[in-house]
């Protein structure tokens, strides 16, 4: 029987982990990403459930760790935006073998199941299934 290798830690995949594992992160990521969606509010409202001292803190992390730009136009009210940056551009395509690899290997309601087909055909990705 081989041995399997010894290997103690993986800088790279330890910085990954420290970088994209927060709670909301790789959704943030998916719809700002994927979705276009720029706003705080509309961030809001696609991640059930979380807070907006906690969609502030992973935001500000995110744009720490070089993901998003935040861009505030300085109006009253205010109007702040956020954008992938070059290293959250090269993250999309990660985004995309995760929501692939999720609707193969996990079992999903009719309802669930037609969702992401809709959320598919409106941004112009194709199915996995």
């Amino acid at each position: 029987m081989a041995e399997a290798p010894k290997i103690e830690w993986c800088p790279a995949i330890a910085s990954l982990q420290k970088v994209v594992g927060g709670k909301w992160k790789i959704e943030i990521l998916f719809y700002v990403a994927l979705a276009e969606v720029r706003h705080f509010g509309q961030l809001k409202r696609c991640l059930h459930g979380v807070s907006d001292s906690t969609l502030s803190k992973q935001l500000r992390e995110l744009v720490a760790d070089d993901f998003l730009e935040r861009v505030d136009y300085g109006e009253v009210p205010p109007r702040v935006e956020y954008r992938l940056t070059r290293r959250g551009e090269s993250f999309k395509p990660l985004i995309q073998a995760m929501w692939d690899w999720s609707e193969a290997e996990f079992e999903f309601s009719r309802a669930e199941a037609a969702q992401m087909r809709a959320a598919r055909d409106e941004l112009g990705i194709p199915q996995v299934r």
